[in-house]
């Protein structure tokens, strides 16, 4: 969606003709014309977030609709996510109106910059589509709204913009990737769609099958020997500042998860394509980190597998050694994403050297079970990485709840033959996940695990998405790096 910033006062020729002014709840604007007012009172219209009335004005070439959306009463805390959720409902109510483009009329107001932001973010995000399958679509469902023009914006609106457009990309590159197929995206076309990020300055390093074999990842290379696809681990770096050690972040990617010989049910195992999530967050974080030109030293990297069945396939019980060293006897094959993070994070510590860690993956059901689809979990070794990130997800909108970490939930995942299990017993699914995970987390490494399994894709409309793929963690990792590498 093409964004526009214009002064008070552009030829009225030149403007949309759906235009769209900002209400506090219970304060129409100073300057409404009578009608319009007294329309809005008839209809109940009070500025509540996300509320919309429409009226029309003058005819023919001079025909104007005139759109009022409300954004609460917001707190000083909550007004850019108000303002975020006001633009987000004026694209959920015109995205297939006809309409090719809107104008914000912001002349008057005393709306900051970034507040103008939020709204042009909201409005843009909730208009992402991915209709590249559709051949049937009926014309009045066809998304028309292609341009937003944003009227007498405060000084350095523009600017705030162009900050967020960054975020923006990342997040509907992150759509993208967990919307496909697996016949299209799978392990090797992951990483050709990644090759994008190479022309912003990314250096991009992938291993294939014989250089991890060469590693000896037998715990990631286990979860893939069912598939016809072949495996890859995916480094992106961006080096925007010189830093004594970087921040990595780690994505689960398996670009289907069938469960392995421990399969899934078939009703709905279609959704397993975004089982890679975590790694889509991880590739879009970092295409807006490059973008906007972070000052940040961050390493991406996503492991990425397909879990299959076939003769070839591991068995529930069979014993895997993992890069680290650590051996891992497999009760569960469907308890797959653990196995692939474990020698992705040995392999990061091992080839970058971070000193912290944040790892993605859609890794448990039972994570749903615990929070639904309202937050992702966060589990930490480190109080101060994990309040970073609570914090990030709360500014962003990408939330989170951490929970906790211990050793009696850790004796849960030991095995009677190797050093530990996969899965532990049906109670605290998620935190066994996560003890399991930080066995192979080296010692003086600050690290969290983002359980977002409940988060990268939406079965109904959210505040700034459709059905589909959220783009859960892509905000998350980005605002994180604001805050905390760069200040």
């Amino acid at each position: 969606m093409k964004v526009t910033f214009v002064a008070q006062g552009a030829p009225a020729a030149a403007m949309p003709r759906l235009v769209v002014r900002v209400v506090e709840q219970g304060k129409l604007p100073h300057g409404l014309e009578t009608a319009v007012a007294d329309a809005a009172r008839a209809s109940r219209f009070s500025g509540k977030l996300g509320q919309v009335f429409e009226s029309f004005s003058g005819g023919g070439s001079d025909l104007r609709r005139n759109v009022l959306v409300g954004i609460g009463e917001p707190t000083a805390e909550g007004r850019l996510a108000a303002f975020e959720q006001a633009g987000a409902a004026v694209t959920a109510r015109y995205l297939a109106s006809g309409e090719t483009g809107a104008a914000y009329d912001l002349g008057g107001s005393t709306i900051t910059a970034a507040e103008a932001a939020a709204l042009v973010l909201g409005t843009v995000l909730r208009g992402w589509r991915y209709d590249v399958y559709r051949t049937r679509l009926a014309e009045e469902r066809k998304a028309t709204l292609a341009e937003v023009t944003v009227v007498g914006a405060p000084a350095g609106a523009e600017a705030a913009w162009a900050s967020e457009a960054a975020v923006v990309a990342g997040v509907s590159f992150a759509r993208e990737l967990v919307t496909e197929p697996a016949n299209i995206i799978y392990p090797e076309s992951f990483v050709e769609r990644c090759r994008r990020l190479e022309a912003l300055g990314v250096e991009i390093t992938v291993l294939d099958k014989a250089a991890m074999t060469a590693l000896g990842m037998g715990s990631l290379l286990g979860v893939s020997q069912g598939s016809v696809r072949e495996p890859r681990i995916l480094a992106m770096r961006w080096k925007g500042a010189d830093a004594e050690k970087p921040t990595a972040f780690v994505g689960k990617g398996v670009t289907f998860d069938t469960g392995g010989i421990s399969i899934k049910p078939a009703a709905g195992m279609e959704d397993m394509k975004w089982d890679m999530g975590g790694a889509a967050a991880v590739a879009g974080a970092m295409l807006a980190l490059a973008t906007r030109k972070a000052k940040a030293d961050v390493v991406g990297i996503c492991g990425l597998v397909e879990n299959m069945p076939d003769g070839a396939a591991q068995r529930p019980g069979d014993v895997v050694t993992s890069m680290s060293g650590q051996t891992i006897e497999v009760i569960n094959t469907d308890a797959e994403g653990r196995l692939v993070l474990c020698d992705a994070i040995t392999w990061t510590q091992k080839e970058f050297a971070p000193a912290t860690i944040v790892d993605l993956a859609t890794l448990t059901g039972a994570m749903i079970i615990s929070l639904g689809h309202e937050h992702g979990g966060v589990f930490s070794n480190d109080d101060a990485l994990a309040d970073a990130l609570l914090a990030a997800g709360k500014t962003s909108g990408d939330k989170l709840w951490r929970f906790p970490l211990g050793a009696a939930y850790d004796k849960l995942i030991d095995s009677p033959i190797a050093d530990m299990k996969n899965i532990g017993p049906r109670y605290g699914g998620s935190i066994t996940a996560a003890q399991f995970i930080q066995r192979f987390v080296d010692k003086g490494v600050a690290w969290a695990h983002c359980d977002i399994a409940g988060m990268v894709w939406a079965d109904k409309p959210g505040a700034t998405w459709d059905k589909g793929a959220t783009g859960f963690g892509v905000r998350l990792l980005d605002r994180y790096v604001r805050d905390v590498l760069e200040g």
